[in-house]
């Protein structure tokens, strides 16, 4: 890809969109590092980046959709400019970074304790007794409790590394297994819709 197609991406420098034969989608390659992602990196101007895969790849991803097994997934990440939003439900312990929450001034239940209470969660879930939101609001150690655990729109880097790696890889709409942090035990559910161009992050934990 030349300099002047570079510039028409909106991307940063030294990345360039790419085309993945084996999915038949583009991705986004930084020619320096060789680093290589399917959503945009930080800094990308979105809205140039939306006219330029209009433009040159409008085709591919149309084909994509309905053979890639992540097409769903790669087309909210394009229109939410590499954003996602996802819930969460969490279960603090006493070796948690901060043992504190709305719920306990003092949170010393231990980790094993915390694991089979988020497990007992994750059950209920999957019986279909109850939804992640109803759940977070009164049980998770979390401020977003309040909100259903709704933690608003975030990209890469915006979290912590295991709940960011978590969260970009559940499709829209699914709920992950208990997620380990520093902050304590996470259920997460993505949303389905992408952010209107208003959208901020709401909080973290």
């Amino acid at each position: 890809m030349s300099g002047e197609n570079r510039e028409e991406t909106g991307l940063p420098p030294n990345w360039e969109v790419r085309h993945s034969n084996s999915k038949n989608l583009p991705y986004y390659f930084n020619f320096v590092d060789k680093a290589s992602r399917w959503e945009p990196p930080s800094g990308t101007n979105t809205e140039q980046l939306k006219l330029y895969m209009a433009k040159y790849h409008s085709g591919a991803t149309g084909n994509a959709a309905a053979s890639a097994p992540n097409a769903d997934a790669y087309a909210a990440q394009q229109q939410a400019g590499g954003k996602i939003r996802a819930a969460h439900l969490l279960v603090k312990h006493r070796e948690s970074r901060r043992p504190m929450s709305w719920r306990e001034a003092e949170i010393t239940r231990s980790k094993d304790e915390a694991c089979t209470i988020i497990q007992g969660y994750e059950q209920q879930i999957q019986r279909g007794e109850t939804t992640l939101g109803e759940l977070a609001l009164t049980e998770s150690d979390c401020s977003s409790a309040r909100k259903h655990g709704d933690l608003g729109y975030f990209g890469r880097g915006d979290m912590q590394k295991e709940f960011e790696e978590a969260a970009f890889n559940l499709r829209p709409g699914e709920t992950s297994g208990v997620v380990v942090t520093a902050s304590g035990l996470h259920l997460i559910q993505r949303f389905v819709d992408a952010p209107s161009p208003r959208a901020k992050n709401l909080l973290t934990f």
